[in-house]
């Protein structure tokens, strides 16, 4: 039993690697078809007052599914509508502003094809996504994407494979191209993505998660070292602002610090903080992205940052725990 093991999993192997190479020959083949077609889906699209409703039966019913909700995260309104249902009441669910973008690997999928004399009644446009140009769904759509393949990546050329590789490849570089034709933003894709980790990673600011008021650490410049200390300790956020007179931030006081002065002084009896300190010491506003955040403590090797206003005066404390707990990080 363990001297067939190498063997058999050098042919598991194999076949993942055929699988793999088929695909990718099928999605690169697709370059080369990128034609006024494509741009002319893509123009419908951009002219819909409506939404995108995507279509397809099956494996590419599928796919269909997954294009729909790229598209609606990016910045192009689409849904599903299965075709099946569709003509049994969901056709309702398509007004005569939408454009209809139906896949089908031959062309011919009748419960796709039943919907082409309705469409043409409501006037609704159709872009088609098709492995046969000359289908009827082909033919009967304003704009034909090309997505056939040479065969499918199963042994038998029979289970969609290369062939729904192809067809969801075609729907990325659709919307990704209706994306950058709308000037979308990572900021109008996290509005759509606001529960997720990219969500809050791209709205979440500092000002959101900063400890405030009455949490935030700080002591006057010229506070002797103890008071200092004892701030930290209180607010236990690893360090304390140093506020100079005028309200703006002098430096701050940190764990760290306190590591550096017991190896410098062997009396720590009448230091002040302001002898001490880090000056002027990381900060940022509470307008700064968490993630940009994350990003200047990770560099610096520092687990807190004060929030200063446009004037410098310290307005918030913000601990490396608080953006864990967020979920930025």
């Amino acid at each position: 039993m363990t001297s067939d093991t190498p063997s058999a999993g050098s042919a598991l192997r194999d076949s993942a690697k055929r699988t793999l190479r088929l695909e990718q020959q099928a999605v690169g083949a697709l370059v080369a078809r990128l034609d006024d077609a494509f741009d002319r889906a893509c123009e419908l699209i951009l002219a819909c007052r409506g939404r995108v409703v995507v279509t397809g039966m099956g494996k590419s019913g599928h796919i269909a599914g997954k294009i729909a909700a790229t598209l609606a995260s990016t910045g192009t309104p689409a849904f599903f509508v299965h075709p099946g249902e569709a003509s049994h009441g969901d056709l309702g669910m398509i007004t005569p502003g939408d454009v209809v973008l139906a896949l089908s690997n031959s062309g011919e999928t009748a419960e796709v094809t039943a919907l082409l004399p309705l469409l043409k009644r409501m006037k609704v446009p159709l872009i088609s996504m098709t492995g046969r140009p000359a289908s009827s769904l082909a033919r009967h759509a304003e704009a034909h994407l090309d997505t056939g393949v040479e065969r499918e990546a199963c042994p038998l050329d029979l289970a969609p494979t290369a062939s729904t590789t192809a067809a969801l490849a075609m729907g990325d570089a659709l919307a990704v191209a209706l994306l950058e034709s709308r000037g979308f933003t990572a900021e109008d894709f996290a509005l759509s993505h606001p529960g997720g980790s990219l969500g809050k990673r791209l709205l979440l600011r500092v000002g959101d998660l900063m400890h405030s008021g009455s949490r935030l650490p700080r002591v006057p410049l010229g506070s002797p070292l103890r008071d200092a200390l004892l701030e930290i300790t209180r607010q236990g956020l690893g360090f304390t602002c140093v506020v100079a007179r005028d309200g703006r931030l002098a430096g701050v006081y940190t764990d760290g610090d306190l590591r550096r002065t017991l190896d410098q002084h062997s009396d720590l009896t009448g230091l002040t903080v302001d002898e001490v300190m880090t000056c002027p010491g990381k900060r940022v506003s509470p307008e700064t992205l968490a993630a940009e955040a994350v990003s200047l403590m990770e560099d610096h090797r520092i687990s807190a940052l004060a929030v200063v206003d446009d004037e410098g005066r310290p307005v918030g404390a913000l601990h490396m725990h608080d953006l864990l707990a967020s979920g930025v990080i």
